[in-house]
C-alpha cells in the first residue's frame, strides 16, 4: 500500500463516522461563467499539457469558459501567489504538481502559506520517478550505485532541475535513507541535467518519466529503479528502489487548487466534475504519455491530507540535509 493509499484510507475511516449525519444532497453549486486555470510554469511541460486537455474537456461539461493562463517564474511561486490572492469564488484555479510541496519545504519567506492559503480541489494523477544513469555508466543496478556511493563519499554527482526541485529532494532522500553522500549539481531545467548525465559530466539523476523516457527510447539513458513501491508498466522489468533502500517511496503528482476561502460547495462541485473528466479515455491517454496514472474519486479533504503529508515529508528531508532556497 503506497503513501497515497495510506492517506486516503485514513481519511475514509474518518469520513465513515459522520456520513450518516449528512443532509440530503443539495443542488450542485453554480460555477463562474469564466474560469482561469493558472499554470505556474511555462508552456510545453506536463503541467501545461494536462491543463489544456483538462480545460478542453471540462468546459462543455460545466457550461463555463475555461482559460489556461501560464504564469511561470520562481519555481512556481509567482503563479501560486497570483492564485493565493485571487477572489475565492471559483473563478481562478491552479494546476500544479509536486514542486508545490517541495518548494514549501525549502523556500524561505514564501508570499503565501502552502497549506492555509489554498483549498485543494482535485488530485489528478500520480506517477513514479526514475533512477537514471547514462547508457555508458558502469552502474547496472541500483545496488551497484548505492554500494559505490557508500564506499566512495562524494564521488557521485547527481543532476537536478534546481534547488528544491523534486529531482533534488528525491536524491537527498536517498542520501538520508541509504547513508550515501552524493553531491548535488543544480541545472536550469531537467533537460540540461539529463544532457550532462548522458555525457558523463554527472553520474545520476532522479528524473521524471516525461523528461527521461525519450532519452531511454533513444538508448541514451539506463533506468536502474523506479521510486514507486511497486514496478511500473512504464519501464517493464525495472525494480523499485525500495528493494535496495527499504521504505523508500516517492511519487510525482498533479492537482488542482483554489484560493483559500472558496466555498465548500464550489470546491465539491469542481472536484466531482474534474474526477469524471480525468478518467475519460482521452485524459487517461494523455496522462500515460507523461508517465502518470489518473486517480479515482479523491475527495478534497483527502487531497488536502495528502498535500500536508507531502510537505511534512519534504520538510523532514530539507531539515536533515540542510536544504534551503531564497
Amino acid at each position: 500500500m503506497n503513501h497515497l493509499h495510506r492517506v486516503l484510507g485514513a481519511c475514509a475511516i474518518g469520513a465513515a463516522a459522520f456520513v450518516s449525519t449528512l443532509p440530503a444532497m443539495a443542488a450542485p453549486a453554480a460555477l463562474p461563467k469564466t474560469i482561469t486555470l493558472v499554470v505556474p510554469f511555462g508552456p510545453g511541460a506536463s503541467n501545461d499539457t494536462f491543463a489544456r486537455v483538462l480545460a478542453q474537456k471540462l468546459a462543455p461539461k460545466i457550461g463555463s469558459t475555461v482559460i489556461v493562463d501560464n504564469k511561470p517564474g520562481a519555481g512556481g511561486v509567482i503563479g501560486a501567489s497570483f492564485v493565493n490572492r485571487a477572489a475565492p469564488d471559483g473563478s481562478v484555479l491552479m494546476l500544479t504538481s509536486s514542486t508545490f510541496t517541495t518548494t514549501a519545504a525549502v523556500q524561505k519567506n514564501l508570499p503565501y502559506d502552502a497549506i492555509k492559503g489554498f483549498a485543494p480541489v482535485s488530485l489528478l494523477a500520480t506517477g513514479p520517478m526514475l533512477i537514471t544513469v547514462g547508457a555508458q555508466s558502469p552502474y547496472r543496478t541500483a545496488a551497484d550505485l548505492i554500494a559505490d556511493a557508500r564506499a566512495n563519499k562524494g564521488k557521485i554527482n547527481y543532476a537536478s532541475a534546481g534547488i528544491g526541485s523534486i529531482n533534488q529532494m528525491s536524491a537527498e532522500m536517498i542520501n538520508a535513507m541509504a547513508k550515501t553522500d552524493m553531491t548535488h549539481v543544480p541545472y536550469k531545467g531537467a533537460a540540461a541535467g539529463l544532457t550532462d548525465m548522458i555525457s558523463g559530466q554527472v553520474q545520476m539523476m532522479v528524473a521524471s518519466p516525461a523528461s527521461a523516457l525519450g532519452q531511454l527510447k533513444a538508448g541514451k539513458v539506463r533506468v536502474l529503479a523506479v521510486t514507486s513501491p511497486k514496478p511500473s508498466a512504464l519501464v517493464p522489468g525495472v525494480p523499485p528502489l525500495a528493494n535496495t533502500v527499504p521504505g523508500y517511496e516517492v511519487e510525482i503528482w498533479w492537482g488542482v487548487f483554489a484560493p483559500a476561502g472558496t466555498p465548500p460547495a464550489i470546491v465539491e462541485r469542481l472536484n466531482a466534475e474534474i474526477n469524471t473528466v480525468i478518467n475519460t479515455p482521452e485524459m487517461r491517454e494523455r496522462f500515460a504519455q507523461e508517465g502518470a496514472e489518473p486517480t479515482s474519486s479523491v475527495a478534497p479533504d483527502q487531497f488536502a491530507a495528502y498535500v500536508r503529508k507531502e510537505i511534512e515529508k519534504w520538510r523532514t528531508v530539507a531539515q536533515e540535509k540542510h536544504i534551503t532556497a531564497e
